[in-house]
């Protein structure tokens, strides 16, 4: 699956998701609310760091892109060790630890994963990595910013993490190529070729993406309407 793909699933995830982290007790406001779909967009992105013409490796130029080759290299390829639940445990277990361990760390990573959900969405200029790379970083700073501002709180950043990647893996499971979901057993999850999600292919295109984008503003709005009323 497309960037955009992987990011709006994330996003949808996060949003369906809600009604159980507040069962848990976890404070997740409207502001929160808004912030953790960002954040849970970017999140599905990161397993794709394994692969230097990805969309996550042109989010900061230069530094995602020499990121992306070192993780290729560590990874064994794409859609190998950064493809499975591990992985995904890993991340999520890692926000997890540096929110509850630096105010600051979270806020480095909340930065980051806006700025990919961002970029995952075509915010940017085609074919200029430098000029995209600095308006990401401004849009992003900006709202994170926001977010300061209002006193959001990220106790739930390790589940937006670990959550969307988790969607990535599973969405492209969906396709013909598949996952190693349980690596490092060998073996890959995935869909018979003639029903596979073909990437970037007129289904993901014309049907998935408009499908997924339409769902996320929906749920979006439903999730927020309560807080309209209540002004």
């Amino acid at each position: 699956m497309m960037g955009h793909s992987h990011a709006l699933s994330g996003a949808l995830v996060w949003l369906a998701g809600v009604p159980a982290l507040t069962m848990t007790g976890m404070p997740v406001g409207p502001a929160e609310l808004v912030a953790g779909a960002l954040v849970c967009a970017g999140a599905a992105m990161l397993p794709d760091l394994d692969h230097p013409s990805a969309t996550i490796a042109q989010t900061f130029g230069p530094v995602t892109w020499a990121l992306s080759k070192a993780v290729n290299w560590v990874s064994g390829g794409h859609r190998n060790a950064t493809h499975s639940i591990l992985f995904a445990a890993l991340m999520g277990f890692g926000a997890h630890l540096l929110a509850s361990y630096s105010k600051v760390a979270s806020d480095v990573v909340v930065f980051l994963m806006i700025g990919l959900a961002f970029r995952a969405i075509g915010i940017g200029i085609p074919k200029k990595r430098l000029a995209s790379a600095a308006i990401n970083v401004v849009l992003a700073a900006g709202a994170l910013g926001a977010f300061m501002l209002i006193g959001v709180r990220y106790d739930w950043l390790g589940v937006a993490i670990g959550v969307g990647c988790l969607a990535h893996v599973v969405g492209d499971c969906l396709t013909e190529r598949g996952c190693p979901v349980l690596w490092p057993i060998k073996g890959r999850w995935l869909l018979p070729y003639k029903i596979g999600i073909k990437t970037g292919q007129k289904f993901e295109m014309k049907i998935l993406a408009p499908i997924l984008s339409i769902a996320v503003v929906g749920l979006l709005v439903w999730r927020l309407y309560p807080s309209f009323t209540a002004v």
